[in-house]
């Protein structure tokens, strides 16, 4: 479980096949080989710990359904994404719940200057539209924002200049796909809506 706040960047190191080996900067130490891990939004199993001059670099094994369901497929050697260690019992929710369980792929469709921040507006698969709402919840790359507005598949957000500094929000422009992952309780809403209803 996570929260879709970032806590490092961490840079592509390797592939070899269905593994992915990712640089960091968390202490060697404080990672442990079964821990949960957020690349970019997509939950990561660490099956593998080593260092390369002073950063840690983790691995982890990629299955088919995540390379098909998520932007991992196309990452190369040296990309930098978003990482968020898994949640403790006394960790502070800063983001909302974010289970690192990605529903598909959302694209930039433009990005704009808004004051200091910047705006973007996303479209998302068209069967996932249902489950974005105005003010509501959504992890995009890992990183927990507000919808401001919904217009069919595609929607707004906001990026706050220290998002923009502190992840790979900053680089992001329009044509990139991104890593969408719905809000927990809109998904379970619609699906209790959808039982209901055919009963």
């Amino acid at each position: 479980m996570f929260t879709g706040i970032v806590s490092d960047i961490g840079r592509v190191q390797a592939r070899k096949g269905g593994r992915l080996a990712i640089a960091c900067g968390y202490e060697k130490t404080s990672l442990k080989i079964g821990d949960s891990i957020a690349c970019s939004g997509c939950c990561l199993t660490i099956t593998q710990i080593e260092s390369i001059g002073t950063d840690s670099v983790f691995w982890a094994d990629v299955s088919n359904e995540t390379l098909s369901h998520t932007t991992l497929g196309q990452w190369e050697l040296g990309q930098r994404v978003n990482l968020e260690r898994a949640l403790t019992p006394s960790d502070e929710i800063g983001g909302h719940i974010v289970q690192g369980h990605i529903d598909g792929v959302a694209r930039i469709i433009e990005s704009e200057p808004d004051g200091d921040s910047v705006r973007f507006v996303i479209e998302c698969p068209s069967e996932l539209a249902l489950y974005i709402a105005p003010k509501g919840s959504v992890a995009l790359d890992g990183v927990s924002l507000t919808v401001n507005d919904v217009e069919g598949a595609r929607f707004g957000v906001n990026i706050i200049p220290h998002t923009l500094a502190f992840t790979t929000w900053g680089e992001r422009q329009a044509g990139d796909g991104v890593n969408l992952e719905v809000d927990l309780v809109a998904r379970y809403v619609a699906r209790i809506s959808e039982v209901t209803s055919s009963r």
